[in-house]
């Protein structure tokens, strides 16, 4: 399927049937990507009675029960309600699915020891927002494909500084995904400096805003822009394992 949309009053065309995926698949096991020492994702069948909901063990048809902590397991997109004392669900604060979005890639700086996605790192690739995207997909460098099975559990993760949150708020940007566990610091007493600033939390709610992490984007994909689709699902807390997707598109010039 191809599509044409207007953005910018400028004419584009897409192709639906080539999706980008650049989710990390929810499985069972320790054969992947887990974070902040949460339980690993875990299925078992229902049963009741003579009813088992396997059809390895005889049932009729699979009927799980699914063990997951979205934000510990996989590829998740979080809302404001991840840090408000209010109550904000993912599946009222994303109303729109589709964006402009950009992909950059950056390498992180030390600063006391740690890795940090510094405002100067993002403003060596980000300088402005050309095309006015409203997504942006930050792909950390070197890009190993362990990133899809990492356990980051204490290992003090890379994050996002404060401040290259702030440059992006003032580009425009309302949805961010990242390849880490979080924008911010494993430990840090509770701060989450990078989150509160995101959702301008709890002075300025920008309820609308989203965050998602844990993706993979595969060295295929290329920097620059895309069309953004995120699914979720309509959970009504503040996070849902998420399905990110891009797509190429071109100008059409008529």
């Amino acid at each position: 399927m191809r599509i044409q949309f207007e953005h910018n009053n400028s004419t584009f065309q897409s192709d639906l049937s080539k999706p980008l995926d650049i989710s990390i698949p929810l499985e069972e096991g320790i054969n992947t990507v887990n974070c902040f020492y949460a339980p690993y994702m875990s299925t078992s069948p229902v049963v009741a009675g003579d009813f088992i909901g396997s059809t390895q063990k005889g049932g009729p048809v699979n009927f799980l029960n699914v063990r997951l902590n979205p934000h510990g397991n996989g590829t998740h997109t979080e809302c404001v309600g991840h840090i408000a004392k209010e109550p904000y669900s993912i599946n009222k604060c994303l109303g729109e699915y589709w964006f402009m979005a950009e992909l950059i890639s950056v390498f992180p700086e030390r600063m006391d020891g740690d890795r940090v996605i510094t405002l100067e790192r993002i403003k060596d690739v980000f300088p402005k927002n050309r095309l006015g995207a409203r997504a942006i997909v930050i792909r950390t460098l070197p890009n190993h494909q362990d990133k899809k099975r990492m356990h980051h559990s204490g290992t003090n993760p890379t994050y996002v500084h404060h401040d290259a949150i702030n440059y992006l708020n003032g580009l425009g940007i309302e949805h961010l995904l990242i390849d880490l566990p979080s924008v911010d610091r494993e430990e840090d007493g509770g701060k989450l400096l990078s989150h509160h600033a995101f959702w301008g939390y709890p002075d300025d709610v920008q309820s609308h805003k989203t965050i998602t992490e844990l993706i993979y984007v595969p060295d295929s994909i290329k920097d620059g822009n895309y069309i953004l689709n995120i699914q979720i699902a309509s959970f009504e807390i503040d996070v849902s394992p998420s399905k990110p997707i891009l797509y190429n598109f071109e100008r059409l010039w008529t």
